[in-house]
C-alpha cells in the first residue's frame, strides 16, 4: 500500500489521525462498517489492486506506522505508546484503569491511568503550542497525585523551564521508547476532594463517602450534588483520594477488553480506549477489521 504522496499536506494528515478516532471505533463497532474511515482512506491512500484482499487492520497499521513518524508524528502515537509501554508495559487491565481525555475543571488530561493511586500525562506533540500548559498541569495537581509532560525532544527544553519541580517530565524519543527527564513522587494531599467530586460521576461520590463510612440524611433529588458537595470539601485530601483510585479502578475496568485487545492490532490498543464497547460491539469491531478493503472501500457508497 502506498501513501499518496511522499509528504503529506495538513488535510492529509488529519485524516490519518482520524482514522483513530472515537468516531470510526464507534462506527465500525455498532455497525460492522465506517463510511468515514472509508471516506478517509480514499483521500489519504493510492491503493493497489493487488492490496484490496487485505484486511482493513493492515490500513490501520499503515496509518499508525505514519503517525508515529517524526515528520508526521501525532497526539494519538503518544497516546498508543503510553497505552503499550506504561498501562500494558507496568501494569495490566486487572490492575489499572485507563481513561482518555478525562475533565478536571475547564480542561481534559489526555490520559488518566488508576492503579495505585492516579497519574495524568498531558501530551505535547511535535506540532502542539505549550502556550496552555501552566494553567493545564495546575489544574491536575487538584485531582491527581502524579502529573507529567509528555513530549517530542523540541519541547523538552521549554518544558523544564515551564512547569514546576513536582510535574514530571517524559520523551517520546524518535526510537518510539519513553524516557523519563524529570522523575516525580507522589503527592495525594495537595489534590482538592472537592475538585475530585466535580470530576467524577455521582454514584462513584456515594460510594466514596460510603467508604468513609458517611451515611446521607434525607434529602430531595435536587439537593443530592449539593450537599454531596458541601461533605467532600470538609474531607481529607489524601484519604480523598485514596478512596477515589480505588472506585475508580472499579468502576471503570475495562478488563472486558483483554480477549479482544488479543486479537486486535496493536495500532489500535489505543483508539479502543476511546469509546465504551460492549461485548456484542467489541465482536463487531473484530469482524470489521478483518474485512477486505475491497468490500471496505464500499462502506462509502
Amino acid at each position: 500500500m502506498s501513501f499518496q504522496a511522499t509528504a503529506l499536506d495538513g488535510g492529509q494528515q488529519s485524516a490519518v489521525a482520524r482514522l483513530f478516532s472515537a468516531a470510526v471505533i464507534r462506527e465500525l463497532a455498532q455497525k460492522g462498517k465506517s463510511p468515514l474511515f472509508a471516506r478517509l482512506i480514499n483521500e489519504t491512500f493510492t491503493i493497489e489492486s493487488s492490496e484490496l484482499t487485505a484486511p482493513v487492520s493492515s490500513m490501520f497499521d499503515r496509518a499508525f506506522n505514519l503517525l508515529t513518524r517524526k515528520d508526521y508524528r501525532h497526539e494519538y502515537a503518544y497516546k498508543a505508546a503510553i497505552t503499550k509501554k506504561i498501562l500494558f508495559g507496568r501494569h495490566s487491565l486487572n490492575t489499572a484503569s485507563l481513561i482518555t481525555e478525562f475533565r478536571v475543571q475547564n480542561t481534559k488530561a489526555d490520559i488518566a491511568i488508576f492503579n495505585g493511586t492516579s497519574t495524568a500525562y498531558e501530551i505535547k506533540s511535535e506540532r502542539d503550542s505549550l502556550s496552555r500548559l501552566q494553567p493545564q498541569v495546575e489544574t491536575y495537581k487538584k485531582f491527581f497525585s502524579k502529573v507529567y509532560v509528555i513530549a517530542g525532544e523540541n519541547h523538552i527544553k521549554e518544558i523544564m523551564q515551564k512547569t514546576p519541580e513536582d510535574v514530571g517530565v517524559l520523551l517520546l524519543n524518535n526510537r518510539f521508547r519513553i524516557t523519563k527527564i524529570r522523575e516525580v513522587p507522589e503527592n495525594p494531599y495537595r489534590t482538592s476532594p472537592e475538585v475530585i467530586f466535580d470530576s467524577i460521576q455521582l454514584k462513584e461520590s456515594l460510594e466514596i463517602l460510603r467508604l468513609f463510612g458517611i451515611n446521607l440524611p434525607e434529602m430531595a433529588n435536587t439537593e443530592i450534588r449539593s450537599t454531596l458537595r458541601e461533605i467532600f470539601k470538609s474531607l481529607d485530601p489524601a484519604k480523598t483520594h485514596a478512596h477515589m483510585v480505588n472506585v475508580l479502578r472499579r468502576t471503570r475496568n475495562a478488563s472486558n477488553l483483554e480477549n479482544t485487545l488479543s486479537l486486535l492490532p496493536i495500532s489500535l490498543h489505543a483508539a479502543v480506549f476511546s469509546t465504551p464497547l460492549k461485548i456484542k460491539e467489541q465482536a463487531t469491531l473484530l469482524e470489521a477489521v478483518n474485512t477486505s478493503i475491497m468490500e471496505a472501500l464500499n462502506w462509502a457508497r
